[in-house]
């Protein structure tokens, strides 16, 4: 179909409605094929090399999958409209005594609230740490970093994403990712243990509105020399937040100290 004029072009891009590709948002979210526990609101399959974003209400459960076992899911988090408040890596570690994510596990904000929680978890294989990849080190490793070069850095990604919710590059505080493992060494350095394979998936729950951004980038560790990163696939439906009476909420003092933190907040503003 010729697209050398205005008719052409109309004409070609009226002619993939309905096309599916490997790699793209379903919308409606209802028609995703696979069935879930409650009513989907978000289903995409996320490129290795591209990133998604979305504002999530609370208690959306969102479950991400590693397609093909080499995806790697880099992850931030901020309180929907109050952008301030986001992920703190460093408080999710401290607070819970623990640097290794997985079910149970909660993902703090810097003001000692939770902003999602764990809540499943077949992979095991994902790192608070180290962050995710830059312009400077992927020009270097793999000679571009840029988001139209072949191997984009998760930070210039994260840029993107967040400017599509009124963000900046301030506004980005180091990243968590799930799927690729790192560990601690006995003499403190990092050791990368790569992914769990193929089909390993977690899940989350909102426990606030959230905007969520995602870039699906190589690990900085990752010590393939050629830049390695396959399909993500992005699932949420509705479900409810985790409450008083829950296993969860009173799993660890410091995680049902964050979970009133949460709720004294929310409840202040009618949104609980």
């Amino acid at each position: 179909m010729a697209t050398a004029t205005t008719d052409g072009a109309r004409e070609h891009a009226r002619a993939q409605g309905g096309t599916r590709t490997g790699s793209m948002p379903v919308v409606p979210a209802s028609d995703w094929p696979a069935t879930t526990p409650g009513p989907p609101v978000w289903a995409e399959t996320v490129a290795g090399g591209n990133y998604t974003h979305r504002v999530l209400a609370r208690g959306t459960a969102l479950r991400l999958t590693d397609l093909g076992g080499d995806a790697c899911a880099h992850l931030l988090l901020y309180a929907d409209g109050r952008p301030w408040e986001r992920l703190s890596t460093a408080d999710t570690v401290k607070v819970q005594w623990n640097a290794y994510l997985g079910a149970g596990r909660l993902l703090l904000s810097d003001q000692g609230r939770v902003l999602a929680s764990v809540t499943a978890d077949s992979s095991g294989r994902h790192d608070t740490l180290c962050g995710t990849s830059t312009l400077r080190r992927n020009t270097e490793r793999y000679g571009a970093g840029t988001p139209q070069s072949p191997s984009p850095a998760g930070r210039e990604l994260f840029k993107a994403a967040a400017a599509k919710n009124g963000l900046g590059p301030r506004d980005l505080p180091p990243s968590l990712s799930f799927f690729q493992g790192v560990r601690i060494k006995e003499d403190g350095s990092p050791g990368f243990t790569g992914s769990a394979g193929a089909g390993a998936s977690v899940t989350l729950c909102a426990e606030q509105d959230l905007t969520v951004l995602v870039a699906n980038v190589p690990h900085p560790l990752d010590p393939r020399p050629v830049y390695t990163s396959t399909p993500l696939e992005v699932l949420a439906w509705r479900a409810r937040p985790t409450a008083p009476g829950d296993p969860l909420w009173d799993a660890t003092p410091e995680g049902h100290r964050a979970f009133l933190n949460t709720l004294d907040f929310l409840s202040a503003r009618g949104l609980a």
